[in-house]
C-alpha cells in the first residue's frame, strides 16, 4: 500500500485528539477537570446553523411537557443532528449521554425542516466604500435594475427519494413527472441529486407525492419528498447562476446566437467585402447582484468574421509557395479561431490532420462507423465538394459523469465548413482596414444607450420572454440605472523648469516638447547601429538629438556610428560583442524593417548578454520630414527614462510610501510558464523604479515573497530605512481569483514583514480592465463620454468589495472604458477619498505617454517589463537594469 500524505487541518485535529485520548487510556489517566470545563470554540457555518434548531428544539421542550427528552424521534434526530457538527457544546453532549441512537422517523424531518424554515439566516451587511472629495455629476451606465415580485424569489428544496434511486436520469424524471403533474408544471431548476430550486413556495415544512414513471422492468410507483429549506439570497452564486440562465434563454427566445460567452444577431450583420470581413452585432449579458440590488448588465459587443473559409486560406498558400505549403499552413491555421456556421461554434485549431479527409470514418453511439462526408449530409444536408482536403483538430478536456477526472475529446472539423475570425496582424497593421472595421465596432455613448432600449423594447414585446421572467418573479426596469458621479480635480504636472495645469484633455503632449524634464541625463558614450541604406537616417537622427538636448536640459554628444554590412540576426549580435563596452550608456538601432526574430535577439544581447539600455527604430518613422523632429523627441524622451533619467513629476502627499506595481504575461498555450513583472518605486516623488521579473506556472504569484524582499532592501539602499506603508497595486486577477490572491499572494507580502520585524502596513489593490461596466454622462446631445477623473464609487459596486470605478484617461472617439479598482486588503486604514486619488495621480506617471492612461503606472510598467522578458528575452534580465525602465 502506497504512503499516504499526513493529514492536514481538520484531520489532523482529529488524529491528535485519537492519539491523546490512546496516551490516557494506556497510562488510565482521566481527563482534567479544568479542561473539560473549557469553553467551547464559538460555532461556525453549518454548525451554528444546527445549534440555533437545537436551541429552538430545547425552548420547544420547555414549552410542551409532551415533547420531552424521551419522546424516540425529536430527541434521536436533535442529537444524531447536532453532536456531530458540534461535539464540544455541553447541551449537545448531555443529549448525547441521555439519548439513545434511535431510527429517524419523517416526523423528526418535517420538524427539523420546519426549525430550518424558522431560523433566519442572516445576510452579510453591503459594503459602503463612499467618497466625498470631488464636483458632482449626473451619470447613467449599461446596467438594468431587476425587481423581484412579492411573493418571487428562489426556494430551495431537499429532494429524498423512497425507495432511494441511484440513476440521474430516472430522478430527474421523477421530479419532472411530480412538477407537471401535480404542481401545474411550474418551473424547476433540479441538479440531478438533491436540491430542487422553484419560484414558489410549496409547503412550509415538507411534501410527498407518488408518481409513476417508466422502468426497466415496466412502469415503477415511486415516491419522493420536497423539504422546504430556505428562500435562497439574490447573491447566492446559485441564484445568479439561475438568472443568467434565464437571460440565456431569453437571448435564444430573441434569436440571438451565442459564440464564445456573448451573444450575436446573426441575421443582421455588416459586411466589409473590400477586406473580405464580415462584423456581427451582439450583448455581453450577465446578472449580478450589486450594491443597489439585483442588476442586468448589458454590454454592446461586435464580433469580426472573415468571409474567408479555412479552405480558401489552404488554397492561397498552396498557390503562393508549394513547397512550404504545410509549414505556412501550420503556422497560419494553428491557435486560430474558427467558427462552423452549420452550428455557430467556435473553435481553436490545435492541429492540422494531414493523413486525414472527409472520405475517413469515425465511431457512432450505436456501434457502427460512417464518413465525415456522409454525416454533414445527413445531419446538415451540406454536401463536401473536395474529398481530399485534410482535417482541422481541436483538443479540449471534458468531464466524466460520475468522475472528477476530465479526458481529452478531439473534434475534427472540415476547413471548408470554417469560417475564420478575427482580424491577423497584417489587418491590424493596415491602417485602412482598421478605419473601415472601426465604423461598425466603434460605438458612441448615445448609441450603445440606444441599442440597449431596442433590447429592453423587444423583450417587452415577447410574450415568451415575459413568460420566462414572470415564472421566476422578475420585473426588468425600462431605463438604464442613474448614478451619482464625482469627478476629482485636475493634476498639476510639474517640470524641470514650470508647470502644467492639465484639463478635462487630460494630456501634456505640448508642454513636454517646451518645458525641462525633470531629472535629465547627459548622453556622453553612445552608440548608433545601422545599414548602408539607413546611413543618411542615422546622420540626420543623431544631429537631431544633439539640438533636442538643450531643450529637454540635458547634453547630447555626436553617437559612435557603427554601420553594418547587412541586417542579418547574427551580424547585430557579432557587431554588439565588438563594440559594447562597460562605458557605453546606450546602444540605438535603426533597422529597414521590423522583423521579431531579429529584435529579439537584439533585446536578448542587450538585456541579458552585455547589459546596456537599447533602443530599437525602425527606419520607416525616420523617412516623414515633417513628423521626423516631433518623433525624434519622443525617442529621446525615452532613451532618458531608460538612462534613469525622469520626464516630469506629481506632487504627493506622503512621504516613505513605497508604491509596487504587479502584472503578468501568458504566452501561447505552448508555452507552459508564464512572467511576472514586479516594479517598486525608489523615491518619495514615484518617479524612480526598481525592476524584477519573475517565471512561475500560473497566473497567480508564486514568487512575490522574494521580489517584495528585495524591493524593501532597495528602498532601504536609496533612502537610509525601510518604507513606511506599502501600497501594491495588482492588474491581471479575475473574479474567480481575488480569495485565492487574498489568501496567497497578500500572506507572501506579510510573511515577508514578519521575518523582517518591520512594523510595515500594506494596501492590497487589484485593478481590472478587461469588463463590461460603462458609464456615461448626460451632456447637451445626449449621453456622452464622462470628463477624466470620474470616480463611481456606489450603485453598481460589488456588494461586498471596497470597490471603485475610475475614468482616468479621455477618448475622442467611441466610449471610454472604465477601471475597476477593488480594495482586498488595507491595515493602511487609507480613506476612500485616499484610494481613489492616489489611483488617479498614479495614472499620471507613465513616460511613455503624455497624458493620463487607463491604469496605475506601475502597472502599465509591469506590463511592459513582463511583456518583453516573456515575447523576446525569455530569461531574466541583468540586474545592473533593475534600477531604469529599459522595457519602454
Amino acid at each position: 500500500m502506497a504512503d499516504r500524505p499526513p493529514p492536514r487541518g481538520r484531520g489532523a485535529l482529529i488524529q491528535e485528539i485519537l492519539k491523546k485520548r490512546e496516551e490516557e487510556r494506556a497510562l488510565g489517566a482521566r481527563p482534567d477537570p479544568e479542561e473539560q470545563s473549557t469553553e467551547a470554540p464559538k460555532p461556525r457555518g453549518r454548525a451554528a446553523l444546527l445549534k440555533k434548531i437545537h436551541e429552538k428544539k430545547q425552548k420547544l421542550v420547555g414549552a410542551d411537557p409532551s415533547l420531552s427528552a424521551g419522546e424516540p424521534s425529536t430527541s434521536a434526530h436533535s442529537t444524531a443532528t447536532s453532536a456531530p457538527a458540534h461535539s464540544t457544546s455541553s447541551s449537545v453532549s448531555t443529549a448525547q449521554s441521555t439519548a439513545p441512537v434511535q431510527t429517524v422517523h419523517t416526523g423528526g424531518v418535517q420538524e427539523v425542516a420546519e426549525a430550518l424554515s424558522q431560523v433566519s439566516l442572516q445576510e452579510r451587511e453591503p459594503v459602503f466604500y463612499k467618497g466625498e472629495i470631488g464636483k458632482p455629476l449626473r451619470a447613467s451606465s449599461n446596467y438594468i435594475r431587476l425587481n423581484i415580485q412579492k411573493d418571487g424569489g428562489v426556494f430551495e428544496y431537499e429532494v429524498q427519494f423512497n425507495p432511494n434511486i441511484d440513476a440521474k436520469n430516472r430522478r430527474v424524471k421523477l421530479v419532472s413527472t411530480v412538477v407537471r403533474e401535480q404542481l401545474a408544471g411550474i418551473p424547476r431548476v433540479f441538479d440531478g441529486g438533491s436540491c430542487l430550486y422553484l419560484p414558489k413556495k410549496i409547503t412550509d415544512t415538507s411534501q410527498t407525492f407518488t408518481a409513476t414513471i417508466p422502468g426497466p422492468d415496466g412502469d415503477q410507483t415511486l415516491s419522493c419528498t420536497f423539504i422546504y429549506k430556505r428562500k435562497k439570497s439574490y447573491s447566492d452564486r446559485e441564484c445568479l447562476h439561475l438568472y443568467n440562465c434565464l437571460f440565456k434563454r431569453i437571448m435564444y427566445i430573441l434569436l440571438y446566437t451565442q459564440m464564445g460567452r456573448n451573444y450575436y444577431n446573426t441575421q443582421h450583420r455588416y459586411l466589409i467585402p473590400q477586406h473580405k470581413l464580415e462584423v456581427f452585432p451582439g450583448f455581453a449579458v450577465s446578472v449580478d447582484e450589486l450594491e443597489d440590488g439585483l442588476m442586468l448588465c448589458l454590454d454592446t459587443q461586435h464580433r469580426v468574421l472573415r468571409t474567408q473559409t479555412a479552405y480558401e486560406l489552404l488554397s492561397e498558400l498552396r498557390a503562393v509557395d508549394p513547397r512550404r505549403f504545410k509549414e505556412m499552413a501550420n503556422s497560419s491555421l494553428i491557435g486560430a479561431c474558427i467558427m462552423t456556421k452549420y452550428n455557430n461554434k467556435t473553435y481553436t485549431v490545435h492541429d492540422i490532420a494531414w493523413d486525414m479527409n472527409p472520405m475517413d470514418t469515425f465511431p457512432t453511439r450505436d456501434g457502427g462507423s460512417i464518413s465525415f462526408a456522409d454525416y454533414y449530409k445527413k445531419q446538415y444536408e451540406i454536401n463536401i465538394k473536395d474529398t481530399e482536403q485534410p482535417l482541422l483538430i481541436n483538443r479540449k478536456n471534458v468531464s466524466q459523469s460520475g468522475s472528477k477526472e476530465k479526458v481529452e475529446k478531439i473534434v475534427c472539423l472540415i476547413p471548408e465548413l470554417s469560417s475564420l475570425t478575427g482580424l491577423t496582424d497584417e489587418m491590424r497593421s493596415d491602417f485602412k482596414v482598421m478605419k473601415d472595421v472601426a465604423q461598425y465596432t466603434r460605438v458612441t455613448p448615445n448609441q450603445r444607450i440606444n441599442a440597449l432600449r431596442t433590447y429592453l423594447e423587444n423583450i417587452k414585446k415577447s410574450n415568451e420572454a415575459q413568460k420566462v421572467l414572470n415564472d421566476w418573479g422578475l420585473v426588468i426596469a425600462d431605463n438604464p440605472v442613474d448614478l451619482h458621479a464625482r469627478q476629482l480635480d485636475n493634476e498639476i504636472i510639474y517640470f524641470g523648469n514650470n508647470q502644467f495645469q492639465t484639463n478635462n484633455n487630460a494630456d501634456w503632449n505640448r508642454a513636454i516638447g517646451e518645458y525641462k524634464v525633470t531629472g535629465p541625463v547627459d548622453i556622453h558614450n553612445w552608440i548608433v547601429f545601422f545599414t548602408d541604406r539607413d546611413a543618411k537616417n542615422a546622420q540626420m537622427f543623431a544631429q537631431t538629438m544633439q539640438k533636442l538636448g538643450p531643450v529637454m536640459g540635458c547634453r547630447i554628444n555626436q553617437p559612435k556610428p557603427v554601420k553594418l554590412p547587412n541586417d542579418r540576426t547574427d551580424t547585430y549580435m557579432t557587431y554588439c560583442q565588438q563594440h559594447i563596452d562597460k562605458y557605453t550608456q546606450i546602444v540605438v538601432f535603426i533597422c529597414p524593417t521590423m522583423r521579431t526574430d531579429r529584435y529579439s535577439v537584439i533585446k536578448k544581447v542587450c538585456c541579458s548578454q552585455i547589459p546596456v539600455a537599447s533602443q530599437v527604430i525602425n527606419s520607416r518613422t525616420l523617412c516623414n520630414p515633417q513628423k521626423v523632429r516631433a518623433i525624434i523627441q519622443k525617442i529621446a524622451l525615452q532613451m532618458t527614462c531608460k538612462l534613469g533619467g525622469t520626464l516630469w513629476t506629481i506632487r504627493f502627499p506622503f512621504k516613505g510610501w513605497m508604491i509596487c506595481g504587479i502584472d503578468v504575461y501568458h504566452g501561447s498555450k505552448t508555452e507552459k510558464t508564464s512572467v511576472c513583472g514586479f516594479v517598486a518605486s525608489l523615491n518619495e516623488t514615484v518617479s524612480r523604479w526598481f525592476s524584477l521579473s519573475m517565471f512561475q506556472d500560473k497566473e497567480l504569484g508564486d514568487y512575490f515573497k522574494s521580489a517584495f524582499a528585495k524591493a524593501l532592501e532597495r528602498w532601504k539602499t536609496e533612502n537610509g530605512t525601510f518604507p513606511s506603508k506599502v501600497v501594491i497595486i495588482r492588474d491581471g486577477v479575475g473574479d474567480g481569483q481575488l480569495e485565492h490572491c487574498k489568501r496567497y499572494e497578500i500572506e507572501q507580502m506579510e510573511a515577508v514583514l514578519r521575518e523582517l520585524e518591520l512594523p510595515v502596513q500594506i494596501c492590497f489593490i487589484v485593478v481590472q480592465k478587461r469588463i463590461n461596466t460603462r458609464i456615461f454622462t448626460e451632456g447637451r446631445e445626449g449621453y456622452e463620454n464622462p470628463p477624466p477623473g470620474t470616480i463611481v464609487d456606489y450603485g453598481i459596486t460589488r456588494r461586498y468589495l471596497q470597490d471603485f470605478f475610475l475614468v482616468p484617461q479621455n477618448v475622442r472617439q467611441g466610449t471610454v472604458n472604465p477601471t475597476h479598482y477593488i480594495v482586498l486588503h488595507d491595515t493602511i486604514n487609507l480613506k476612500p477619498d485616499h484610494t481613489q486619488r492616489l489611483c488617479y495621480k498614479l495614472c499620471h506617471l507613465y513616460y511613455n505617454w503624455p497624458g493620463t492612461i487607463r491604469v496605475p503606472a506601475p502597472c502599465q510598467y509591469a506590463h511592459k517589463l513582463a511583456a518583453l522578458v516573456g515575447q523576446h528575452i525569455k530569461k531574466a534580465p541583468s540586474a545592473l537594469l533593475s534600477d531604469r525602465l529599459f522595457y519602454l
